[in-house]
């Protein structure tokens, strides 16, 4: 990857910046699951369609939902999704949109901007990726939006903003040999300040267990307001991210955020219960992994005892939105959750 000289186009250049989650979205953008390989086989591919187009169906009782499809799942998907869906036939190699998707922009046009990170499937873990290093671009050519690509391997589950400037991410995934092995933390810095419009980037750690993505923001914390960070908690000392999730909270407690405020933590305590996935790994289910809709949360239940406290915690960050919880198991086993499939576009301006 070459350096950005000054004169290089780039989002915060031209006026545009990475807006928060809880902002106005015009839709939201989700991709047919079609990659058998990662579901461990055809019944778990069919479940996690199942669960797809429940979350799809959800959602589109608060906003206008986009599914991507290739074309041959096109009748499939408008079956399964009862019509509540918008179609986009595309090619696709794998079915997380928050990843492979646009990250949205917010500026100076009537329509967002798009940036196309550099996708190399999770650090080469599966093939082939070609479709979908190339979805955002295709969605941003539908859109007829400015796309941007960035000179960073990145994904959108990777990072998680606050819309004023600060950002969260871990050294797990931006700084893994297997993303962007040449470049320095600096560099890594300096990209995402260019094209997310940070000023301020929290790093959480790393030693988490999740493999599938390298330890992406999206399963661990995430912002609720300005100031206000959730973070999803073991509730076994013995849990293997009990210790790096008690590191990133050090962190956030020392920080300050791009407006030099401190942050409010809100804890939610993870599911009880230790699960695997078909690969007999740990099994990533987090209430964090949740998505915010126009009005409302489309969060994760796991058959769980602790599902109804999790429900309070958002219930309580996010007053005044209604909260639908759906179970997520199928879809986890595919390694994401309810925000790893769902990519918001915001509304313009």
């Amino acid at each position: 990857m070459r350096r950005l000289d000054a004169d290089d186009p780039c989002p915060v250049r031209d006026g545009y910046w990475m807006p928060a989650e809880w902002s106005v979205h015009a839709r939201t953008w989700m991709c047919w699951p079609c990659r058998t390989e990662a579901w461990g086989g055809l019944d778990g591919l069919l479940r996690a369609k199942q669960a797809v187009a429940r979350i799809a169906r959800a959602i589109s009782t608060f906003e206008p939902v986009v599914m991507a499809v290739r074309p041959s799942d096109a009748a499939e998907v408008k079956l399964a999704c009862a019509g509540k869906t918008e179609i986009f036939e595309c090619p696709l190699d794998d079915s997380w949109a928050r990843d492979i998707g646009p990250t949205f922009l917010t500026g100076p046009g009537a329509l967002p901007a798009a940036v196309q990170w550099q996708f190399n499937a999770w650090g080469g873990k599966y093939s082939p990726y070609v479709d979908d290093a190339e979805f955002a671009t295709r969605v941003g050519q539908r859109m007829r939006a400015s796309v941007y690509l960035a000179p960073l391997v990145c994904e959108g589950g990777a990072i998680h903003v606050d819309g004023q400037g600060t950002l969260l991410t871990t050294e797990q995934c931006l700084l893994n040999s297997n993303r962007n092995p040449e470049l320095t933390q600096q560099q890594v810095e300096e990209r995402l300040a260019l094209f997310t419009g940070a000023r301020r980037i929290i790093w959480l750690g790393d030693g988490f267990c999740d493999e599938e993505t390298d330890g992406h923001v999206d399963n661990i914390a995430c912002f609720a307001a300005p100031g206000l960070v959730i973070v999803g908690v073991p509730q076994a000392k013995s849990h293997p991210d009990y210790g790096p999730v008690r590191e990133a909270i050090r962190r956030l407690e020392e920080a300050r955020d791009a407006e030099g405020r401190a942050l409010k933590i809100a804890e939610i305590v993870q599911p009880a219960a230790t699960r695997l996935d078909w690969r007999g790994r740990p099994l990533a289910a987090s209430y964090v992994n949740f998505y915010l809709t126009n009005g409302g949360v489309v969060m994760p239940a796991f058959e769980d005892a602790n599902d109804e406290a999790a429900r309070a915690v958002i219930a309580d960050c996010f007053p005044g939105r209604d909260i639908l919880q759906i179970d997520a198991q199928d879809v986890v086993m595919g390694g994401g959750g309810i925000h790893c499939i769902t990519q918001q576009e915001p509304l313009g301006s």
